[in-house]
């Protein structure tokens, strides 16, 4: 059957003129070719993409998208002051969502509405999908993210109406939130001003800060700190009504770990080093390095951070006195968390060596000088863990030396509120499992420490002798 076909096939080409089979096949061709331009080239130029990787961390979905439109047009378009509209954003990471918009980007803070202004004919966002975001660095925390406020984004074709610029700004633009769990001196460093000098840094002050959940009263507290990394007024979402216009704009904050910077992971490799080396420059601060003994007349400056409600030395006169006898010039004070921390930071950049009980107090230990040391007492009941993520780890990477003493229970003031076989005392475990709050209001909200001036003694000649190297 196949060889009778072929052959009918072949007679009936016989029936016609040669040069009428060429033309015949000529058109063909030309066919062929114009219906692969019109179907198939299409697709052969880049289109926007949705790029999607799922992962898994701490029971939580994250992932990437990046949708950004870039052909040969928008090139040409680019060259004639067209800017390509672009967007990338970041989920993966597992305390923040940062997202990056180029091109045309309007914000209204009061209706917490960005829009990406498309510079085609086709949305940027696939499906014209609205995104939301709260631009806090703590994800994970329900607590803590209740108090922040969400943004929405959005993309319009150039066709489409979008909100009239009021304001228009020649420099990029940060947008993050002051909720959460800001007031906590702790939290202020870690959550925000750490992740905001990872972000804002590469820019030299020459980014707009765009602050929701605003407080005055933060504003004024770090001014030293945000006026160094911003030459303009902060923009307070909350409250303006105008929109905004930007070319580039970032939605969140960059975050690497508790209190540090990942210097592979930083704009320009900054470190945590260069962090506090920017503090000691906003604030003013006069010592960049320690004292190293047997250079200097002087002693040793020693600063007992003191505690009025949880976690106070119960006798901080015998500490003071023993010290002291060791050689030391001692200062006792409560870390001023206040409204201005000028004044406090300067007290704590005039010592070389700083201890107190695991709390936000110690955060303080950002305006020390290099090489200072670093005392971190832990309390009973199994807190190490903690104290050595909070205050350990991001001591070193400041270039702080640091030594940990772990109180016993008899220097626990537990001993006191609890009979010798309760569970609190013998099976610190057992309340950990309760959940955080029950752990927290026990070890950390419950107890005071008296340390052993004997036992301790030791951990102050530790610091001593590394002052001598």
């Amino acid at each position: 059957m196949a060889l009778l076909y072929d052959m009918k096939f072949a007679k009936s080409f016989s029936r016609y003129d040669p040069n009428k089979i060429g033309y015949v096949a000529l058109f063909g061709c030309l066919m062929i070719s114009l219906t692969f331009l019109l179907v198939v080239k299409p697709y052969s130029v880049p289109r926007p993409t949705l790029n999607l990787q799922l992962s898994m961390s701490s029971g939580l979905s994250m992932f990437i998208t990046e949708n950004k439109i870039s052909s040969q047009k928008l090139a040409s378009e680019s060259k004639e002051g067209i800017q390509e509209s672009k967007l990338v954003c970041n989920t993966t990471d597992q305390r923040s969502d940062l997202c990056e918009m180029k091109g045309d980007v309007r914000i209204h803070g009061i209706s917490s509405k960005i829009i990406l202004v498309s510079s085609s004919q086709k949305p940027v966002f696939p499906g014209n999908e609205t995104w939301k975001i709260r631009p806090y660095a703590r994800k994970g925390d329900s607590a803590a993210m209740e108090n922040v406020k969400e943004f929405s984004l959005a993309s319009l074709t150039v066709a489409e109406p979008a909100p009239n610029c009021i304001v228009n700004h020649s420099v990029p633009a940060i947008v993050f939130s002051i909720g959460g769990y800001s007031g906590n001196f702790f939290h202020d460093f870690t959550d925000i001003l750490v992740p905001l000098f990872i972000t804002s840094h590469q820019y030299d002050g020459e980014v707009q800060f765009v602050i929701a959940n605003s407080k005055s009263w933060w504003i004024s507290k770090y001014q030293g700190i945000l006026k160094k990394l911003s030459k303009y007024k902060i923009i307070e979402s909350d409250h303006d009504d105008r929109v905004h216009c930007f070319s580039n704009m970032l939605v969140g904050l960059r975050h690497h770990k508790h209190l540090s910077i990942d210097p592979s992971r930083s704009p320009n490799g900054y470190s945590m080093y260069d962090f506090t080396s920017f503090l000691r420059s906003s604030y003013s601060l006069e010592r960049d390095a320690a004292i190293r003994i047997g250079e200097a007349r002087k002693k040793p400056r020693l600063l007992i951070i003191s505690r009025k409600r949880t976690r106070t030395f119960t006798n901080v006169g015998e500490i003071v006195k023993m010290a002291r006898r060791l050689g030391y010039e001692v200062v006792v004070t409560e870390a001023d968390t206040g409204k201005e921390i000028s004044k406090f930071a300067h007290v704590v950049n005039s010592c070389d060596v700083m201890m107190g009980v695991h709390g936000a107090g110690l955060t303080n230990l950002v305006f020390l000088p290099t090489n200072a040391v670093l005392i971190q007492v832990v309390p009973f009941g199994g807190v190490e863990w903690v104290a050595r993520t909070y205050f350990a780890s991001p001591s070193k990477d400041m270039k702080i030396r640091y030594l940990e003493y772990n109180i016993e229970e008899k220097e626990s003031t537990l001993i006191e509120q609890y009979p010798h076989d309760h569970a609190v005392l013998r099976d610190p475990v057992s309340i950990g499992k309760q959940g955080w709050l029950a752990f927290k209001s026990v070890y950390l909200d419950k107890q005071n420490v008296k340390l052993d001036v004997k036992r301790f003694r030791g951990t102050l000649l530790k610091a001593l002798e590394l002052l001598h190297h």
